[in-house]
């Protein structure tokens, strides 16, 4: 009989491994007091709480009624509660085979530790605190105080914290995909690399084959033997070792890789393609398929180009109805145009227009594919023109700007990297930030990481990391710079001036800086737009804040309201009905009754005054009533 099979859970509000056995294709549980060599199986019993009372709960009250059923061990003649069992007052874990394990708890105030019950905490042994007691898990090294309960062994102080105390690995395991020959437990932590990966990761259990000298993490037994992620275009093979004329740099966190353990690599012969194994199989890299029996199948839809050349410098675009043209920027009378993917004016690049009407789109923009591997997800991504009109539906999924331009959805169903529960979809502008490059803001090449830090400070706008996780980390140094700072143009140009504005990217000085747009104050040491003849700065969130990427003439859905996106080109700026400030911006949003709101603040802060309204909150009409009144 064998055992191992990890189950995600839910107890308590946390989340148990629950450990299964495959029997005759039916899943079972083992009982955690049999030893891990001849484990013991469950048997499941109908009724709401065991007849004899729960072995690692004797507090009768205490009732689940998810399932109505209790388990009951035959050799142990023991029952248990649906999920107790992962949680006995006593049991003989793989890790320490030799004692049996207490359940134990320590009092946080007095320092007492009681081996006790589960639920009731019934007393039955009292231990002062004491260091060579309580001190950190034997196992992974975490201290036992940060955990709520641990198991430890009365007899050499051996102690689990609850996290390992749920894991039971297999003690042999036959035939694996990675070897030839059976692997066995080891039950002391890993303090050297694994022979797979080549990481030291101690809390992880692992498994050795003494006749051939390897050593392997249990995560990396079953290592898929052929790959395909999304920042290369080939398939890629595991390796157990590599030769030295191998790149010695992982492409994916630009570490350096030890060629004597497994990697993944580029079979192509003019392809020098080499990743860690951990860094291949990451989650937010790999799709988690497994290509070693499927055949390497042409996809037709790789090639549809998005536009056909019908005409010198004339093109079809794929979603639009009239031909385009390839024309050179003039600066007087392009300058308000906006590319219609990007949704960026149109600059000193070639672009295509429309003669027929205002469709104009960036040269590099029209010749973006409309199906795409990228790293900023793990499957395949695929262009769509069509602007959604729900505001909280057009963040892109990358930099959280709302856009109404072009962005490339994620087409898999149940994906599960998704965004605030929604489809993952990046614009135009972050798809085109390259996985590796040099940013002027910073010496040193970013890369986009594939791990994700709880703190980090952007070196362009100095916040902390936001609710999205998408990040370029430097290559040498802790250096962070989020994507909405990545993707801001490093030159803008005007069209009644010359020389172009630039990004500056702070500088020390005394002088006092003031915007020419707010005619606030400036403060240097953060980035700005700067133009020497004649000399002007520029508030960065002036030039490109919320209203950089909206296109006028859009309409949008807010919950109940529908906005419009206007030009603000007027000589009297409209009043804001929420701040009551001019609305400065290039654009700004009118209401279907004709109030006008300046930003996208401002917007969310008079909708909650529509919330917090008694009579506003229960139908369009009421809604309707409360903006008339407010505009009278």
């Amino acid at each position: 009989m064998s055992y191992g099979q990890e189950e995600t859970i839910s107890y308590g509000g946390e989340e148990e491994l629950l450990i299964s056995s495959k029997v005759s294709g039916q899943e079972e549980e083992i009982c955690r007091l049999s030893h891990p060599s001849h484990p013991h199986t469950l048997s499941r019993r109908y009724g709401e709480h065991p007849p004899s009372g729960c072995f690692a709960s004797s507090d009768s009250t205490f009732i689940r009624h998810s399932l109505y059923f209790y388990f009951f061990c035959t050799t142990c003649d023991l029952e248990f509660d649906q999920y107790c069992y992962l949680r006995p007052r006593k049991m003989t874990h793989p890790y320490h085979p030799q004692h049996p394990l207490i359940f134990s708890v320590q009092d946080r105030q007095t320092g007492i530790i009681h081996d006790s019950d589960i639920h009731s905490y019934d007393v039955s042994s009292i231990i002062p605190e004491d260091s060579s007691i309580l001190g950190n898990c034997n196992w992974c090294g975490n201290d036992l105080r940060s955990f709520d309960f641990f198991y430890r062994c009365s007899i050499c102080n051996f102690s689990l914290d609850s996290s390992c105390s749920q894991s039971f690995p297999l003690p042999t395991i036959s035939n694996p995909k990675s070897h030839h020959h059976s692997l066995i437990f080891l039950p002391r932590p890993l303090l050297f690399p694994c022979d797979a990966c080549g990481l030291v990761e101690q809390w992880r259990p692992s498994y050795a084959c003494f006749q051939c000298n390897y050593v392997v993490h249990k995560d990396c037994i079953d290592l898929p033997r052929v790959i395909k992620i999304t920042r290369h275009p080939h398939r890629l093979f595991y390796t157990p070792f590599l030769s030295p004329s191998t790149s010695s740099l992982c492409r994916l966190c630009y570490e350096t890789v030890d060629i004597n353990y497994g990697q993944y690599t580029c079979n192509h012969d003019d392809c020098s393609f080499v990743v860690h194994s951990k860094c291949a199989t990451h989650k937010n890299v790999w799709d988690g398929r497994e290509l070693e029996w499927e055949p390497e199948e042409f996809d037709e839809t790789e090639d549809v180009a998005p536009f056909k050349k019908v005409g010198d410098d004339l093109i079809k675009y794929f979603c639009h109805d009239h031909h385009l043209k390839l024309e050179k920027y003039d600066r007087v009378r392009d300058m308000d145009k906006q590319c219609q993917a990007c949704v960026l004016h149109v600059d000193s690049r070639h672009f295509y227009n429309c003669f027929q009407c205002d469709y104009v789109l960036h040269e590099v923009c029209a010749n973006l594919p409309r199906k795409l591997d990228h790293g900023l997800h793990n499957h395949p991504l695929f262009l769509d023109p069509v602007p959604l009109n729900a505001w909280d539906s057009s963040n892109c999924s990358v930099c959280e700007r709302v856009t109404v331009g072009f962005v490339y959805k994620c087409s898999k169903k149940r994906c599960t990297r998704i965004y605030q529960q929604k489809r993952f979809q990046v614009d135009v502008r972050c798809i085109l930030v390259p996985d590796c490059f040099t940013h002027k803001s910073h010496e040193h090449p970013l890369f986009l990481p594939i791990h994700n830090y709880d703190t980090r400070l952007c070196n362009g706008c100095n916040h902390t990391g936001s609710t999205s996780s998408y990040y370029l980390q430097c290559t040498l140094c802790k250096v962070f710079l989020c994507y909405e700072c990545a993707t801001i143009p490093d030159k803008l140009h005007n069209k009644y001036d010359a020389v172009p504005f630039s990004l500056c990217y702070g500088e020390v000085s005394d002088q006092t800086y003031w915007c020419e747009v707010c005619e606030g104050i400036l403060d240097p040491r953060e980035w700005f737009y700067t133009c020497s003849k004649p000399y002007i700065t520029i508030h960065r969130s002036c030039v490109f804040g919320w209203s950089a990427y909206m296109m006028p003439g859009y309409t949008l859905l807010f919950g109940n309201l529908s906005i419009k996106v206007i030009c603000n080109s007027s000589n009297t700026r409209l009043m804001c009905h929420n701040c009551d400030n001019r609305c400065s911006s290039t654009v700004y949003l009118k209401l279907s009754n004709g109030i006008a709101i300046c930003s996208y603040q401002c917007l969310r802060d008079f909708n909650s005054k529509l919330d917090r309204s008694p009579r506003a909150r229960y139908n369009v009409e009421l809604v309707n009533w409360y903006l008339a009144a407010l505009a009278d």
